[in-house]
């Protein structure tokens, strides 16, 4: 009897079984984000997110602490963009939770304070 190898589907769903799956980059370079061509999520804590005036347009805030309520709903065959205020933690636990998931996500290398410093526009809340 021949053994099968049964391969893991890849974090970000792709099915690619190479392990080179561009799809699964952590991280995007501030420049290179386009908030009219990218479903971008704004993940910072809720006092962080409270705290500021300033998004990125188009983003929709989604709460880190409760990425269990949210999670479920985000689509799988569109790139996900997150970010928080760094791009440290937060935005580190959300993608390994969403690629984990299936969703094709990134976060922000740097956080939004990363991008509006490469030039992005923000909007007031």
């Amino acid at each position: 009897m021949e053994a099968r190898i049964i391969q893991a589907p890849k974090r970000c769903g792709c099915a690619n079984p190479t392990q080179k799956c561009e799809e699964m980059a952590r991280t995007i370079k501030p420049a290179k984000v386009n908030p009219d061509a990218m479903l971008v999520f704004d993940v910072r804590r809720e006092a962080d997110f409270a705290a500021s005036d300033e998004i990125i347009p188009g983003a929709m805030w989604k709460n880190p602490d409760k990425i269990d309520a949210w999670i479920g709903a985000l689509p799988r065959t569109l790139d996900v963009v997150i970010y928080c205020v760094r791009g440290g933690s937060v935005s580190s636990n959300v993608v390994d939770r969403l690629q984990a998931a299936g969703v094709k996500a990134r976060f922000i290398e740097g956080g939004l304070e990363a991008y509006k410093a490469a030039g992005g526009k923000v909007a007031r809340k």
